[in-house]
């Protein structure tokens, strides 16, 4: 029987905090409740809490640390209680903890090391979701599929997620984001442990309750930080790691399109400002580097999608 650990990021979530407890599935070990320094009566409701359930344990931020910082708290309060499985669920009743017998039998049964709820598989759940978060959650999920090299997943953002002990462990936990990046930088390191991920159908639950996840702000900062991600994990895969076809395709297009854009772009303001026409040879030259160095790097992007990830090799 597995121990199954319940880890739920607790801010602002004074009036939802114990229902969300009392939901929870009789194959429940342990609960964490991780107080992330919340400004209303949030801490004294988990204390109240933990008196009426010994399974509960409290985790107390000493700073607010956002999301993520209380969960590598918690994921860390779990692995010192030598989990099984470790569960992630919010505090606010958005998750249907109904589906938590479902994840945990995956894991157990199915030889997955993460799963996680997708709120995209059901089109009917689709309809009732706010435009704006299905305009951000489409384009974050793209970014992240170039970034963490999961190229299956397709909610990546959707925070209901599942995860044994052995993978928990071989995450490096320094780059995990402590804010509503979180998420997605979970996924992306998720990469480097080998770990076989699975999406499940789970709706999320739209209450009354405010997000305080700015879209506008997480479209001007994910996209840098989801770059980054990308550009450590070419890095390491294909020219620390591994050395392969693929490799060839990102230097080569790399260079190739750089020289052509950067060729082309130079040349053009010299001839515009002198006032002269740019001759055909060097308009060649800028196009078919461009052109050349964009067929490569779809290569290399076609050969990413496709071949296995290196660190699995070690699993």
């Amino acid at each position: 029987m597995s121990k199954i650990t319940i880890v739920i990021p607790c801010y602002k979530v004074a009036s939802h905090i114990e229902k969300v407890v009392k939901e929870l599935p009789e194959c429940v070990t342990e609960i964490i409740l991780v107080d992330d320094c919340s400004p209303d009566d949030t801490g004294k409701v988990l204390e109240q809490l933990a008196q009426q359930d010994s399974r509960i344990a409290v985790v107390r931020n000493e700073k607010n640390m956002g999301v993520g910082g209380a969960m590598v708290a918690g994921f860390q309060e779990a692995l010192r209680r030598d989990c099984d499985i470790a569960i992630k669920l919010d505090g606010d009743g958005q998750m249907d903890s109904s589906r938590i017998t479902e994840m945990v039998q995956m894991i157990e049964n199915d030889d997955y090391d993460f799963v996680k709820g997708n709120r995209f598989y059901d089109k009917f759940a689709l309809r009732k979701m706010p435009l704006i978060r299905k305009i951000g959650n489409f384009g974050m999920s793209f970014l992240v599929k170039v970034s963490s090299g999961y190229w299956h997943i397709s909610d990546p953002t959707n925070g209901f997620i599942a995860i044994n002990k052995e993978t928990l462990q071989r995450l490096d936990m320094s780059w995990i984001a402590p804010r509503f990046f979180f998420e997605s930088s979970l996924i992306c390191e998720l990469y480097y442990t080998g770990a076989k991920i699975k999406e499940i159908s789970m709706p999320a639950i739209y209450g009354e309750e405010k997000s305080n996840l700015s879209v506008m702000k997480s479209l001007l900062t994910f996209p840098p930080k989801l770059c980054l991600r990308w550009l450590r994990r070419i890095w390491l895969s294909y020219y620390v790691y591994d050395f392969n076809l693929g490799s060839l395709y990102f230097a080569a297009g790399s260079l190739s399109f750089l020289f052509g854009l950067i060729f082309g772009i130079i040349r053009w303001i010299q001839f515009a400002s002198a006032g002269i026409a740019a001759p055909l040879g060097t308009i060649m030259i800028a196009v078919l580097t461009f052109i050349c160095g964009f067929q490569l790097l779809l290569s290399a992007f076609q050969y990413d999608l496709t071949s296995q990830n290196p660190f699995q090799k070690s699993k």
